[in-house]
């Protein structure tokens, strides 16, 4: 099981964090780049290969203003892509709306804005539908968080 983390500048590293964190409670290898669609093209798609032939199975991928990185990359792989809108210019709607208006055929699974963490957790399902002991794992982590969530809120509400 592996997952590249890929976004386009090294100020939005906080942002992606989180999609790291996830995987690493799931137990699932990682590796994660600062590449650009636009500065460095060429280098991309050598990364793009190299993680076919590495055996990755899921790309989540943070972009802002333009935010072509997700497009880009799925453009290139049929590995699936996870896009993840960052906030830059007007709020990240523009992201937003960039990652999420791919054309046909070539589709770009998209999360909230900076949603870096939704993006992981999707990558998470993806890859338990092949990995059963990683189904068991999300199985749990549901059940965990439902009953936390429970817990935390029976006695009602102090206002």
């Amino acid at each position: 099981m592996k997952v590249a983390i890929i976004f386009g500048s090294s100020s939005d590293t906080q942002l992606m964090q989180p999609a790291a964190a996830l995987l690493k409670e799931f137990g699932i290898e990682y590796k994660a780049m600062v590449l650009s669609a636009h500065r460095v093209p060429e280098k991309l798609s050598q990364e793009i290969k190299k993680l076919e032939e590495n055996g990755f199975e899921c790309i989540i991928a943070g972009a802002g203003l333009a935010a072509h990185l997700p497009g880009v990359i799925a453009s290139q792989t049929i590995i699936p892509v996870i896009g993840v809108p960052l906030n830059a210019a007007l709020n990240g709607l523009d992201s937003l709306f960039s990652v999420v208006q791919m054309p046909k055929a070539i589709p770009v699974a998209t999360v909230g804005i900076n949603n870096s963490y939704n993006a992981a957790m999707l990558a998470v399902q993806i890859l338990s539908v092949k990995y059963s002991d990683l189904k068991d794992k999300l199985i749990n982590y549901r059940k965990n968080m439902k009953e936390k969530f429970i817990k935390e809120n029976s006695e009602g509400v102090n206002m």
